[in-house]
This record gives structure tokens, C-alpha cells and sequence, in this order.
């Protein structure tokens, strides 16, 4: 069974210049994740949601790429079941002309 949240799009401080650290800025998060289902074992992709958006506030990554990693350690901890994971943060405001985005894929 594959979880796909789509554009999930919220406001965090993200960034290393002086302005990203000084208010937050909008990021959209696409994340895929595999695993073997079954009707005990199931993954709730609401509380992934949550668990996206609470460590990206709670964090405050200067770097995506550290952003990336630290959801996936802390995606993969909460539901060791995931054997496939894939996270795409993009960060659409900071400049103009151009949506900027960095991804990864991980199999555990």
C-alpha cells in the first residue's frame, strides 16, 4: 500500500538568510510511502501530516537537506513499517520566478 500526501502547505522558518529566520515562509511537502498493509496495521496518513507539520515548526531547519533527513528519521522511527519513502519539500516564495524544491527517496 503506497501514502501519498499531495501538497501539503503550511508556513515555517526555513532558511539561512536573515529574512527566512525572521518570519516564516510558505513550504508545500509531497511525501510517498510504502508498506505492507493489513487490517491491524494499518498507518493513519493524518498523523503523518501532523508529524510533518510539527517537526518542520518545531525544528526550524536552516538547510532543506537537513530537513529532509530529519523527517526521514523521524517518519521512519514513528512507523518502522514504511519500506519506501520519498519527500519533496519545495519552498514556492523565495524566488520569484521560479518554484525551488529539493527531494530524496529512501528504501529501509
Amino acid at each position: 500500500m503506497t501514502i501519498h500526501i499531495e501538497d501539503l502547505t503550511f508556513d515555517v522558518i526555513i532558511g539561512l538568510l536573515d529574512f527566512e529566520r525572521d518570519k516564516p515562509q510558505r513550504v508545500i511537502v509531497n511525501l510517498q510511502a510504502l508498506y505492507d498493509y493489513s487490517d491491524d496495521a494499518y498507518i493513519d496518513y493524518a498523523d503523518i501530516v501532523f508529524l510533518v507539520q510539527e517537526t518542520l515548526k518545531e525544528k526550524r531547519y536552516e538547510l532543506l537537506e537537513n530537513a529532509l533527513l530529519g523527517l526521514k528519521n523521524i517518519i521512519h522511527a514513528t512507523y518502522p513499517r514504511i519500506n519506501t519513502l520519498s519527500i519533496k519539500i519545495s519552498k514556492p516564495d523565495i524566488i520569484s520566478e521560479c518554484n525551488v524544491s529539493l527531494s530524496e527517496s529512501w528504501t529501509f
